[in-house]
């Protein structure tokens, strides 16, 4: 099976209309019609809207590198409030964050970090673990939800212990929301079973939470109620929250205080940082609102998908839980859907009277995935389904 960063490169090379094309000639009028595009690609897409900048322009700033930055501190505050933990770093990427985590708890070079096979740690993040920071990744099978086997997992915790052959596990890395699932939410009572496991064995549990405040909506409880179950964390402001950069890092005061450290050796140490963080602060917010209108635009299309009832695409309900919705194609290549969601036709504007872009990922040899943001309204996705069921009728015929 084709791996997703081999897909995500091939709709890269055949993403040609992206969306700076926003208009197509009319059929026979001589007139120009504007394409309304739709990026359903990621909820990295988002750019920052009026009052977001306005927060950028008028941060109050100082030297973070210094702890001398007031929006940074802020924002610090309010985050190890909301996730409650004793403190947190702001810190340029949630990669970073991760990284960071890792080194934070392994500092024995050749630990061992024990992780799903399609985790974003593990997958999209460049092996940093290794690269950097000498530990040894070991990964698992992911359940469908994203979740591990428990009992898969102790085997691999407990193998190690006074063994000279086997590396010693220091660390369990769970991702919720699980973005290679499908935004799929891990359940509290994993979350707990993972955490006495570790505890027993004297492991330490790191969440990557890029899409936390995914979870904790989805679920209908405090962040603080998610995280309570790790040993550290970590928060992504550039996806759902809607920033245009940024992350943190969350735990107790002596973790933080070596995450300080460490951030400075990785380049992330930054100065009039209040800028990132004023947009940050506006993120979160509002995101209990903007997250749950997400959720439920990701919904409303999953079901008109189904109502389509196509052979060629087709969506798992139940496993809908967040703003993620994953499609199975049969009979035709994901890229070549993309393709034709992406493009515009005069049959189109005939019909339809309107010419829509929707830009999407393939996301395996047989699927693609659609991501929901704050800057795909309800009617957004409308078009988005009605442009899913012109391209399905056109290739049904």
């Amino acid at each position: 099976v084709t791996s997703a960063p081999a897909m995500l490169r091939g709709l890269a090379r055949a993403a040609a209309g992206r969306p700076g094309a926003l208009w197509m000639r009319g059929s026979g009028s001589g007139t120009e019609v504007p394409a309304h595009v739709v990026d359903l690609r990621s909820d990295t897409v988002t750019r920052p809207g009026p009052a977001m900048r306005r927060a950028m322009a008028e941060a109050v700033v100082g030297d973070d590198d210094y702890g001398e930055d007031p929006t940074v501190r802020e924002l610090q505050e309010k985050a190890a409030k909301l996730l409650g933990v004793d403190q947190t770093l702001f810190v340029p990427t949630n990669t970073m964050a991760n990284l960071i985590s890792v080194m934070c708890h392994c500092q024995r070079r050749g630990s061992q970090l024990l992780l799903g096979q399609e985790c974003h740690l593990h997958v999209f993040e460049q092996g940093g673990v290794a690269q950097i920071a000498g530990v040894h990744s070991h990964p698992l099978p992911d359940l469908p939800r994203g979740t591990l086997d428990l009992a898969e997992l102790e085997r691999m915790v407990t193998r190690g212990l006074g063994s000279p052959y086997h590396p010693v596990c220091e660390l369990i890395c769970l991702e919720n929301t699980h973005s290679s699932s499908g935004g799929r939410v891990l359940p509290i009572d994993y979350l707990r079973q993972v955490q006495l496991l570790a505890r027993s064995h004297g492991v330490r549990v790191h969440l990557d939470g890029a899409r936390l405040m995914n979870a904790a909506v989805a679920l209908h409880v405090p962040p603080a109620r998610i995280v309570e179950h790790c040993d550290s964390v970590s928060l992504c402001f550039s996806k759902g929250l809607g920033a245009p950069v940024g992350a943190l890092v969350g735990g107790p005061k002596d973790f933080i205080e070596e995450a300080w450290h460490l951030r400075k050796a990785l380049g992330g140490g930054m100065r009039q940082a209040g800028v990132l963080a004023a947009a940050a602060l506006v993120g979160l917010a509002d995101f209990e609102e903007v997250l749950q209108r997400d959720h439920q635009n990701a919904q409303r299309f999953a079901k008109g998908l189904q109502e389509l009832a196509s052979p060629i695409c087709s969506v798992e309900l139940s496993a809908v839980e967040t703003n993620m919705v994953m499609v199975k194609v049969d009979g035709l290549r994901p890229e070549e859907l993309c393709r034709r969601l992406q493009a515009v036709s005069a049959d189109e504007v005939a019909q339809t009277g309107r010419a829509v872009r929707v830009l999407l990922f393939p996301w395996t040899e047989r699927s693609v995935r659609a991501v929901w943001h704050r800057d795909v309204s309800a009617q957004d996705t409308e078009l988005a389904l009605k442009k899913w069921g012109f391209v399905l009728r056109q290739l049904g015929s």
